[in-house]
């Protein structure tokens, strides 16, 4: 593939309160929309629980899915979950559960303050192409331990999935081949890297500022890139942490409705059928 330059800032976008789950405050950047314009990713959530306002910790009851994955990672504090399949646990700071939910899956997160107090994190969905939006439901869990970090200079990368600095991430064999990672990076220090030419791109910033392809863009927002092959970051006179999120875009249309996401609405009407006929979990435990 010939190369075709460095991506610059497409739009910058501020992310929207919104209130979900019983009662939960987010930051919402992208939703899921008919329009797609974020294919293959369909909603990134920044969550926070650390306003006395807001009053008792809420979290997300049971709940289903089905047509696309979850990503929960976490910053601060720890999120509980259970679902339909027999899986429970707790993931804490630094943890990452990958969720496959295909065919359909019931499952409940429910938020705890850590020592600090606090509680930050992300939901990020990606979506899964036609062929696979029936697939048995499955978890990718990984502890912090196993999350690569990779340090050169003023930059730390805790790379999730896909490959950077020759760093492969632990989570695999994901349809839309996805890279995901945190980058920090210090005062004067530059991040370089290579994304395929056809990959959607996307930067969250959440803490500092810096220059992406040379537009400053400070926190707390999400960057669409444009085309090109290559992100390139500087950090001037502040430091920065952002996560790093680029896909194979499916190009496939999309139905989305609550937390589901298939492909034409006759899909959507099944969903909302099963789940009132109580067949909507295909994939029991043996």
């Amino acid at each position: 593939m010939a190369m075709t330059g460095i991506r610059e800032v497409a739009r910058v976008i501020e992310p929207q309160y919104v209130i979900e789950g019983a009662g939960v405050l987010l930051r919402r950047s992208i939703a899921p929309r008919g329009s797609n314009e974020f294919d293959p990713f369909l909603l990134f959530d920044h969550f926070a629980f650390n306003d006395p306002i807001e009053g008792p910790i809420r979290g997300f009851p049971m709940h289903p899915h089905r047509g696309i994955e979850t990503v929960t990672y976490m910053l601060e504090g720890s999120t509980h979950h259970r679902d339909s399949l027999g899986n429970s646990g707790l993931i804490g700071p630094g943890d990452v559960q990958w969720m496959t939910s295909g065919s359909g899956i019931m499952h409940e997160e429910m938020p705890r303050r850590g020592p600090s107090g606090n509680i930050y994190g992300f939901q990020l969905w990606v979506n899964l192409p036609a062929k696979s939006k029936m697939i048995a439901p499955r978890y990718q869990e990984v502890n912090s331990r196993e999350i690569p970090v990779h340090q050169n200079g003023g930059v730390k990368l805790r790379i999730v999935a896909g490959m950077a600095e020759g760093v492969a991430g632990p989570v695999t064999e994901i349809a839309a081949e996805p890279l995901y990672l945190e980058a920090e990076l210090a005062p004067g220090s530059e991040f370089h890297q290579e994304t395929p030419g056809d990959y959607t791109a996307l930067a969250y910033v959440f803490e500092g500022e810096a220059l992406f392809g040379g537009q400053k863009v400070a926190a707390v927002r999400m960057i669409q890139f444009g085309a090109g092959d290559r992100i390139d970051v500087r950090a001037e006179d502040s430091s920065v942490r952002f996560m790093l999120i680029a896909g194979l875009p499916f190009r496939e249309p999309i139905a989305p409705y609550g937390p589901f996401v298939m492909n034409t609405r006759q899909e959507i009407e099944q969903a909302l059928q099963d789940l009132r006929n109580g067949t909507f979990i295909r994939n029991q435990p043996a």
